[in-house]
């Protein structure tokens, strides 16, 4: 008698296309991960140029900002620039899901991440945009 596969209602197989080697932790990064890396490669090549300006200057990746409830309807931010005082260093979040929420693909993905991060570095420096980083598009 051949092995009885469930297949619910059509839609085929259920669960995991690939078994993770180490078990608990999936085999392909998840969409967090990879927005994580595409900021953490952006992060590189903005503190390679203006790391010897920026001073100490800490990166953050949270999903949503924290909106009070009396907030205007409007833009969601993207982002949120909070200066250094004293020993504490200064602080770029980004809103991973009001970022990609605006992207349609992988490559206006990244223009956004850029587009964000080169703006808050710029508005930190007290420069124009197109000289933080030329491959701006403001």
């Amino acid at each position: 008698m051949p092995a009885r596969r469930r297949d619910r209602h059509g839609r085929g197989m259920r669960g995991p296309g690939v078994l993770p080697r180490v078990p608990g932790r999936p085999e392909t990064p998840t969409g967090a991960q990879r927005f994580d890396d595409l900021v953490l490669s952006v992060v590189r090549d903005l503190e390679a140029r203006w790391g010897d300006r920026l001073g100490l200057v800490e990166y953050a990746v949270e999903d949503a900002p924290q909106i009070p409830d009396d907030w205007t309807p409007g833009q969601v931010p993207l982002s949120s620039l909070i200066r250094g005082t004293g020993p504490r260093p200064t602080r770029i979040v980004l809103f991973r899901r009001p970022i990609e929420h605006r992207a349609e693909g992988r490559s206006e993905l990244e223009a956004m991440v850029l587009t964000v991060l080169v703006e808050q570095v710029a508005e930190l420096l007290g420069i124009d945009a197109e000289d933080v980083d030329p491959r701006y598009e403001g």
